[in-house]
């Protein structure tokens, strides 16, 4: 089983990218590039990757280590919103810029105030991207799996969030084609022995640093 792990780590780094791309940079920060050419950061806060000019900038919540957007090469246009844009009179919103679906989903736990937190739908060149932020188990993840996702990022760090038994669970609610373990360890880029803790047969590992085709 370990071999198939490393050869899938290993493919991936070694795969050309090609239309739209997802780079993981680390903990719960992630690059998108849509195929024409919009860039989306998630979290930004650690890794490298943060060169290129944002059109979008998400944070999930006002926590330092997902809101470091000083990071990113931003212009007059860039395009930011946080937690508090995606929330209005309790309501979790869908905006679209250029041609980048974001919707607001719930995220919350003992150490995260719903009323403070969301995760992301992002949903680009007709791929379907959850982005679970800080949370555990919400009452919107039963929903997911008919919304047929195509990834889902989960937090399974044990510490502030989840763990990894609670995100497999989880994993297993939403039904993604692609379950990708994320925001491991505290103080961590990414950790291997982690992710590998997400017992679904949809896990995908994304070690920090690789670029993935979406």
């Amino acid at each position: 089983m370990k071999g198939l792990f490393l050869v899938c780590i290993a493919a991936l780094a070694a795969s050309p990218v090609f239309g739209a791309s997802l780079l993981y940079q680390g903990h719960g920060s992630v690059r998108i590039q849509s195929s024409s050419g919009t860039v989306v950061y998630i979290d930004p806060y650690v890794g490298e990757g943060y060169d290129k000019e944002a059109d979008l900038i998400l944070v999930s919540h006002e926590h330092r280590d997902h809101n470091q957007i000083g990071l990113v090469k931003q212009t007059e246009k860039t395009v930011i919103l946080r937690s508090k844009d995606m929330i209005v009179d309790g309501k979790y919103q869908i905006k679209k810029i250029a041609d980048i679906e974001i919707e607001a989903v719930p995220a919350y736990n003992k150490n995260h105030k719903r009323e403070e937190c969301v995760g992301y739908i992002v949903t680009v060149d007709g791929k379907k991207c959850y982005f679970a932020g800080d949370t555990s188990t919400t009452d919107a993840m039963p929903g997911f799996k008919e919304r047929k996702l195509d990834y889902a990022f989960l937090c399974m760090d044990g510490k502030y969030n989840m763990g990894p038994e609670e995100a497999t669970e989880c994993a297993k609610m939403i039904g993604a084609k692609h379950s990708v373990p994320y925001h491991m360890a505290p103080g961590k880029l990414f950790d291997e022995e982690t992710a590998k803790k997400l017992k679904v047969d949809s896990l995908l590992i994304v070690p920090a640093g690789t670029e993935i085709n979406l």
